[in-house]
C-alpha cells in the first residue's frame, strides 16, 4: 500500500516506493490520504500515476486507488476491503496449522523487558513457549502482545505481535522460524554465527582504532577504507544509519575511498564492540545510544574512536568531513608570468645568473620556474632571488 497525499501528489519518495514495489513484483494499492483538505485533487494523482505505468482500476488498469482520510477515518473500511479483494484474486493463502515462520519488522533492547522484537507472522501459528530462531538469535517466547498492547497466547498468519524471550536483539528483516526444541534452535544459531565470524574475519584489517593511526596507515594505499561499527537504539535506526553510510561510501568511490560496515546492531555500545573496533581498525558510530563505563574505559586505553549522535544528518556530515580528510590533495599549476632570458652572467661562487625580461605577469622570489627551449622543458626548479 503506497500512501499519497491528496494535496501534494506524487513526490520523489513516492517514486522510490513505486520502483521498490515494481522490483519486488508485488501488487500495488494506492491510498490517497488527506481527501478532507481543500486542495485535494484525486484526478490529478491518477494522471500522475499513469506516468509511472500505474493505471487506476476505474481507468481500465489493475491498480486500485482508494481515497481515505486518516484524520476523519473516511475510506479506511473500503481500503481494507480492497486489500482483501486483492488477496482473494491473487489467491494468497497461508497454512495456520504448521510451525510458525515470519519476519522481524523491528527490534530493540528494553531496559525492563530485555530484547523485544515485532514479528509479522506469515505462515503457521506462533505460540507462547515456542522456541524460535531469527538470524543468529535464539529464544523461547515468554510473552506476546498485539498492536493494542494486550497479551495474546497465539498469533496466526498476517498478525503482527511483539514478542519477548530472545537472548539478544535480532536484526530487522531477519526471518523468524519456530522450531521443536532448544537444541535445534541453538544448533541452527551456532552454524549461522560460525559463518558470520568467518566472513567477519576476512574483513578485519588488523589496524589500530584511532582516526590518527587510520590516516597514517592509509596514506600510501591506493584505496583508503574507513571501517565502521554502528549501534543504535532500535534496529530500524541502525539500518537507516547503515544505508546512509554505505550510500556516502558509494559517492566517495571515485576518490578511491571505501566505507566498510563490519558490524551493526541495536543496543548500547559495550566492551565487545570496542574490542572488535580495536582489532579491525574501526570507528564506532552510536545513534541515540551511549557507551557504558567499561566500554568507554577500554576505548580510552586502546584509542578507539567513539562518536555518538542523535540526528542522522550530524552523523553523515561528520563522517563526510572525515572522508574528505582522507582525500589526497590535488595539485594544480597556476602560471603567474613569463620571461625571456636575454643574457647569462657567470659569477664565481654563485654560478650562472640569468638576466630576464618579463613579458607578462610577474616573477616572485621562491616561485617555481620552468626553463623551456624550443618548446622542450629542460629544467624545473625554484627561483632563489630576483
Amino acid at each position: 500500500i503506497i500512501v499519497v497525499a491528496a494535496d501534494d501528489g506524487i513526490m520523489p519518495q513516492t517514486v522510490e516506493a513505486i520502483n521498490h514495489a515494481k522490483n519486488a513484483g508485488v501488487q500495488i494499492i494506492i491510498a490517497v490520504n488527506k481527501i478532507d483538505k481543500p486542495g485535494a485533487n484525486i484526478d490529478k494523482i491518477k494522471t500522475q500515476l499513469s506516468n509511472y505505468d500505474l493505471v487506476p482500476e476505474d481507468w481500465g488498469g489493475d491498480v486500485y486507488v482508494c481515497p481515505v482520510s486518516a484524520k476523519l477515518g473516511t475510506g479506511v473500511h473500503e481500503l481494507l476491503e480492497c486489500v482483501l479483494l486483492v488477496a482473494d484474486v491473487l489467491e494468497l493463502k497461508a497454512d495456520k496449522d504448521c510451525m510458525a515462520s515470519g519476519s522481524i519488522i523491528e527490534a530493540r533492547l528494553d531496559k525492563g523487558l530485555g530484547p523485544v522484537a515485532t514479528v509479522l507472522v506469515q505462515n503457521g501459528t506462533l505460540r507462547v513457549s515456542d522456541y524460535v530462531v531469527a538470524g543468529t538469535c535464539v529464544g523461547r517466547i515468554r510473552a506476546m502482545t498485539d498492536f493494542n498492547g494486550r497479551r495474546v497466547k497465539e498469533a496466526g498468519p498476517s498478525y503482527a505481535v511483539q514478542i519477548q524471550g530472545f537472548t539478544n536483539v535480532p536484526n530487522a528483516g531477519d526471518n523468524l522460524v519456530a522450531v521443536k526444541d532448544s537444541a535445534l534452535a541453538k544448533q541452527v544459531a551456532e552454524e549461522r554465527i560460525a559463518k558470520e565470524k568467518a566472513a567477519q574475519a576476512l574483513k578485519t584489517v588488523g589496524q589500530r582504532g584511532s582516526l590518527e593511526e587510520l590516516f597514517k596507515n592509509t596514506d600510501s594505499a591506493e584505496i583508503k577504507r574507513l571501517s565502521l561499527i554502528i549501534k543504535g537504539d532500535v534496529q530500524g535506526s541502525v539500518e537507516a544509519v547503515k544505508q546512509a553510510m554505505l550510500k556516502l561510501g558509494s559517492e566517495m568511490a571515485e576518490k578511491n575511498i571505501e566505507i566498510r560496515v563490519i558490524h551493526s546492531a541495536a543496543g548500547a555500545i559495550n566492551e565487545s564492540d570496542v574490542m572488535l573496533a580495536d582489532t579491525s581498525g574501526a570507528m564506532i558510530v552510536g545513534f541515540n545510544v551511549k557507551a557504558d563505563a567499561k566500554a568507554r574505559a577500554m576505548a580510552d586505553r586502546t584509542g578507539v574512536e567513539i562518536r555518538t549522535y542523535s540526528v542522522i544528518y550530524d552523523a553523515i556530515d561528520e563522517v563526510t568531513n572525515i572522508l574528505n580528510g582522507m582525500v589526497e590533495p590535488i595539485y594544480e599549476e597556476e602560471i603567474i608570468g613569463h620571461a625571456e632570458i636575454r643574457e647569462v652572467f657567470k659569477i664565481t661562487g654563485v654560478g650562472n645568473i640569468a638576466g630576464c625580461y618579463v613579458t607578462d605577469g610577474k616573477l616572485q622570489r621562491g616561485c617555481k620556474i620552468r626553463l623551456v627551449r624550443d618548446n622542450i622543458i629542460i629544467y624545473n626548479g625554484a627561483m632563489n632571488a630576483a
